[in-house]
């Protein structure tokens, strides 16, 4: 994941231009999300994210690619199930595009709104020690070094057990439609430098109107909901 480093590497050095960035939650006190108004009050608010997430929990992606579920634990990963959980209800991911797809994974993690970005790249939460493998199918949050989780996520298309050494911590994994995982659109190849995709810090700077405008092939992510749990007010 080095061509995510220099870029969690500038959020932490507050080097963005558009706003400071927050501190890690785990410095602020925590208040749970049951009294919160709002989707757009959590997605604001990144330190209002206190709840446990419950122990399993299904996500429905609807994509432009088709329908997927992933089945989260959180015994493999309590910090990033409970990250997971409240990004969902916060519709954080809502919108947004699979930017990077390589033949051993894909990965997603910049919102639409460049604001929002700033509010939550650098919202870094803990490491969890790696309890089970990079498999494929595997769902995991991507970081550039120690406790430097944030939003970035990615689901392992190929068996990636040189992951596991790397700490890239699973916390789901994809239990029905991985045909549409596996459709998702790889032409533009690794990000820039390295590939024809985007620029990781343009993609955080300029949203969706970067993404959608000039990688127009890109996945994209309608929704994320959890299964079973009611909405929450938009």
């Amino acid at each position: 994941m080095r061509t995510w480093t220099a870029l969690v590497t500038a959020l932490a050095m507050g080097s963005w231009g558009c706003g400071p960035v927050a501190d890690s939650a785990e410095d602020e006190p925590a208040v749970s999300v049951a009294d919160t108004a709002s989707a757009r009050t959590l997605l604001l608010n990144p330190r209002l994210q206190g709840d446990t997430a419950p122990s399993t929990y299904r996500a429905r992606f609807r994509t432009t690619a088709g329908d997927f579920v992933v089945q989260v634990h959180r015994e493999w990963s309590p910090r990033g199930a409970d990250r997971f959980h409240y990004l969902i209800r916060a519709g954080y991911y809502d919108s947004v595009y699979v930017h990077r797809v390589t033949p051993g994974i894909a990965q997603f993690g910049f919102h639409a709104d460049p604001r929002v970005n700033n509010l939550w790249l650098g919202r870094f939460i803990g490491d969890d020690p790696v309890v089970v493998s990079n498999t494929r199918g595997r769902v995991s949050f991507a970081h550039a070094g120690m406790n430097t989780r944030s939003t970035q996520i990615f689901i392992n298309l190929l068996d990636n057990a040189q992951y596991d050494e790397q700490r890239f911590t699973p916390f789901s994994e994809v239990v029905e439609g991985m045909d549409a995982v596996d459709a998702f659109y790889g032409g533009y190849g690794e990000v820039a430098p390295d590939g024809n995709g985007p620029v990781n810090s343009l993609a955080a700077f300029r949203g969706n109107e970067y993404l959608g405008t000039d990688f127009p092939e890109l996945t994209q992510i309608f929704t994320i909901t959890i299964e079973g749990a009611p909405a929450l007010a938009p």
